[in-house]
């Protein structure tokens, strides 16, 4: 039996390349994912790195790479001590472009039995994808608190 997998859709009215530099540029992630920030040179089997104020609150490895269209890293949230205890999870993001827009579908899987991480991706990843999607389209992002799973990041 297939674990379960946390699927999200959604349409920015931007271009595949802005959003795919919105995707992996430092700066320009920590905009609208509560001031935390990735790190990575995006080639497959490069380190990825996920820092919020100086710490790393996730980490992982490129996985795929196809700039700007497909990329692919795995996931290992660290700042809590019972999900560093899992394997890392399976991020990917597909870029299709879609009548003047991109569809952007976040496919997170992989997760352990019983994962700790799964809920959390599944609080924060619409938070941060409607931010990312607000900063897209009107050059600012959402305001809103940081959710109470990744508090302790």
């Amino acid at each position: 039996m297939r674990k379960p997998e946390f699927v999200y859709v959604t349409f920015i009215k931007t271009t595949p390349e802005k959003l795919w530099h919105a995707l992996t540029n430092t700066a320009f992630t920590e905009s609208y994912w509560f001031g935390c920030s990735l790190h990575s040179d995006w080639k497959v089997g490069s380190r990825m790195h996920m820092d919020r104020f100086g710490k790393v609150v996730n980490e992982g490895f490129v996985l795929e790479s196809d700039p700007p269209r497909r990329l692919s890293y795995s996931w290992l949230s660290v700042f809590d001590a019972e999900m560093i205890k899992e394997h890392p999870s399976r991020v990917t993001f597909v870029l299709e472009p879609s009548n003047g827009a991109v569809k952007l579908t976040v496919i997170h899987e992989d997760f352990a039995e019983d994962s700790k991480t799964l809920p959390s991706i599944s609080e924060g990843w619409p938070l941060v994808l409607s931010s990312l999607k607000s900063i897209l389209e009107t050059g600012k992002p959402l305001d809103f608190e940081m959710p109470r799973s990744a508090e302790s990041a």
